[in-house]
């Protein structure tokens, strides 16, 4: 993640196409280097064209990954890495939005949000700075409405749409208990029927809402006229097509197509996972890359087969059953002897690989998340909106910190 710098500008005008051009040209210059996945495949095709690269990266350990993963462009590998993290830092810096002092939330208003989440809603509000005052917030995606309750003020009104009834029947019990004029509706935003929530007079607002979910928000308050919007999108590979749509003209005439495995590469930053968390996902990784070891010699070939989903109790199964059960699953031969010990050695050894090999990719995170906040941004600039693009709050309370603010004059 590029380090946040004070003198770096938030994006709008005639930045946005810029910086997005610049992006577009780096990814798709580069995309040998950042679309192969060192999970799905044993030698990738860029270590043929950079032999000292991949040998360096192939012989550090999964804690030295582990030490590098969130800041891949301070490491000191062989070219081309030094030159690719350099650009990649450049073309992925975006500046902090100005922050202005808002009014303390309301006594136990942050009751029942976990503290991180909480952090998150506060600097995202203390980022709304809009030149008309908003009237009416429409918290997309609300859950149980805490974005919304905390940017409410006095002679303002809130509707938060949500898909949970639960979410829904909570949201509602929560306001009523703050006293708030807040209306909690049960909607799916994907569905025909979304677009008569939204009008001119309404500020919609979305922190986190995955994919489809905030591209579908951009969409409706455009076409409804709405002045004035924020969001701060995640997941984008949570989507129904089966590649990447994009919203603006510069973007559908990229060559880039974009698969749910691309989308997918901004999200594999991690800075929350707690260490047992960590243990368990790297356990259940070291676990999967044996037993691809094992399927591509009981199958007699040399490629990944997908695995679904396993339970965690899975883990606690021996290493040897775990892998007859998965390979049953598959409906596998029957796997016979196997030196198992050696095995599940050899898949923890191809985590620190897989793990080593993915701080190639990982220096085209932000570059690629960025590409497509710009997509979004240069939509609604056609759209007739003015558009700020930077960050809300620092990357170690979320890496999704990037924040689109639009309005109309």
């Amino acid at each position: 993640m590029p380090a946040r710098d004070a003198d770096t500008p938030v994006l709008t005008g005639e930045h946005l196409l810029a910086r997005f051009n610049a992006l577009d040209t780096f990814l798709c210059e580069h995309q040998a280097l950042w679309r192969p996945r060192p999970f799905t495949q044993r030698q990738l095709p860029w270590e043929t064209a950079h032999p000292r690269l991949a040998a360096w990266l192939r012989q550090r350990t999964l804690e030295d990954a582990e030490n590098s993963h969130n800041h891949p462009e301070q490491l000191d590998a062989p070219a081309p890495f030094p030159a690719l993290a350099a650009e990649a830092t450049t073309l992925g810096a975006v500046g902090e939005l100005p922050i202005q002092a808002i009014t303390p939330a309301a006594h136990r208003l942050n009751v029942d949000v976990p503290g991180r989440k909480w952090q998150q809603i506060e600097a995202f509000a203390a980022c709304l700075r809009f030149t008309d005052t908003p009237r009416h917030w429409l918290d997309w995606c609300s859950g149980k409405g805490h974005l919304g309750r905390r940017l409410l003020q006095a002679d303002q009104q809130l509707t938060c749409l949500e898909y949970d009834p639960a979410l829904v029947s909570s949201g509602q019990a929560l306001s009523q208990h703050h006293h708030l004029p807040a209306l909690h509706r049960q909607q799916d935003v994907l569905a025909d029927d979304a677009a008569q929530h939204l009008g001119a007079d309404l500020t919609p607002v979305a922190l986190h809402a995955c994919g489809d979910l905030h591209v579908r928000l951009l969409q409706l308050a455009s076409a409804a006229g709405c002045r004035q919007l924020a969001v701060a999108p995640c997941c984008y590979n949570r989507i129904h097509a089966s590649h990447y749509q994009a919203l603006s003209v510069a973007g559908q005439n990229s060559t880039l197509r974009l698969s749910l495995d691309d989308l997918a590469l901004p999200l594999s930053e991690t800075v929350t996972a707690g260490a047992r968390v960590r243990r368990q996902r790297d356990s259940s990784m070291a676990r999967r890359l044996g037993f691809d070891l094992l399927q591509r010699q009981l199958r007699g070939r040399d490629d990944y087969l997908p695995t679904p989903s396993l339970p965690s109790a899975w883990l606690e199964k021996p290493f040897a059953d775990y892998c007859r059960d998965l390979a049953a699953l598959k409906n596998l031969s029957t796997v016979g002897a196997q030196d198992w010990p050696a095995l599940e050695a050899a898949g923890w050894q191809r985590l620190a690989e897989v793990r080593n090999l993915e701080l190639l990719r990982g220096l085209f995170r932000r570059p690629l998340e960025l590409w497509l906040l710009l997509d979004r941004a240069l939509f609604l600039e056609s759209q007739g909106y003015v558009v700020r693009l930077g960050t809300f709050c620092k990357a170690t309370l979320t890496p999704r910190n990037l924040l689109l603010l639009a309005e109309r004059h």
